[in-house]
């Protein structure tokens, strides 16, 4: 088996390859990158690994990105000293979540798992996590994580997504706050168009929430939703007609 480590700190990677070694001396590490470009870079020009141990926090950003650039097949066990990524961990090839320091026991827990997860079709794992993507991509729940609860958010109960101070908030119907870990653009693709509509920067708001439009000043409109908001929602005088043929039609303007 070949493994691939992305880790930008020295004293962690050659942890993680000692205890790799302890658990499972057959296992062979083929690369130890630094850096999210690096790492594109890499799995760009080589066949993919059969496992990958990568750590979250690298040198030129969060390691997500990776996901973002080129598809990965491997699967993937995480190595991180932060334990909030663990729901975004979860949306990719994902197999474990492991805390460093590292130890044996997590590395042959892990191992187990994936053990576990391709038994004897170890050649079809790659397009088995292909699959589970397409169907997390398609999902209309999310999953909030609350202090040391996870709780799911169906997207028919978000009234509105806020975002301020560099956080992203859903406001449900039943006036409960959900704390999400995606950025307005990220939900943007995410939401179906037909039924969320990017206010402004701050706002997307559900069509079953609209309750009221007025006319605010410099022909912009002001929203009023069936729910209380933090601020008022102001749609710009450019985005007007585009708001007012989404909520007409079902559909976003062309």
């Amino acid at each position: 088996m070949k493994a691939l480590i992305i880790e930008d700190e020295t004293a962690a990677a050659l942890n993680l390859q000692a205890v790799l070694k302890e658990v499972a001396p057959g296992i062979e590490v083929v690369a130890t990158l630094e850096s999210v470009v690096e790492s594109i870079e890499w799995l760009r020009a080589n066949p993919q690994p059969d496992l990958l141990f990568m750590d979250i926090h690298l040198a030129d950003g969060d390691s997500f990105r990776i996901f973002q650039t080129v598809e990965v097949t491997a699967p993937v066990v995480f190595t991180t000293a932060y334990d909030e990524y663990a729901l975004e961990a979860f949306k990719v090839n994902s197999i474990d979540y492991l805390l460093k320091p590292l130890n044996a026991a997590d590395m042959r827990r892990a191992l187990e798992k994936l053990r576990r997860l391709t038994g004897d079709q170890r050649r079809d794992y790659g397009s088995r996590l292909r699959t589970m993507a397409a169907v997390r991509q398609q999902a209309d729940t999310f999953l909030v994580h609350v202090r040391d609860r996870i709780i799911p958010l169906r997207r028919e109960q978000i009234a509105f997504c806020y975002t301020s101070d560099e956080k992203v908030t859903a406001y449900g119907f039943d006036g409960e706050t959900y704390p999400l870990d995606k950025t307005l653009e990220a939900l943007q693709t995410l939401l179906p168009e037909e039924d969320f509509f990017r206010a402004n920067r701050q706002f997307i708001v559900a069509r079953s929430a609209v309750r009221e439009i007025v006319v605010w000043f410099g022909s912009r409109l002001s929203l009023r939703l069936t729910v209380e908001t933090p601020e008022r929602i102001v749609i710009s005088k450019a985005r007007v007609p585009e708001f007012k043929a989404w909520l007409t039609s079902g559909h976003p303007a062309e």
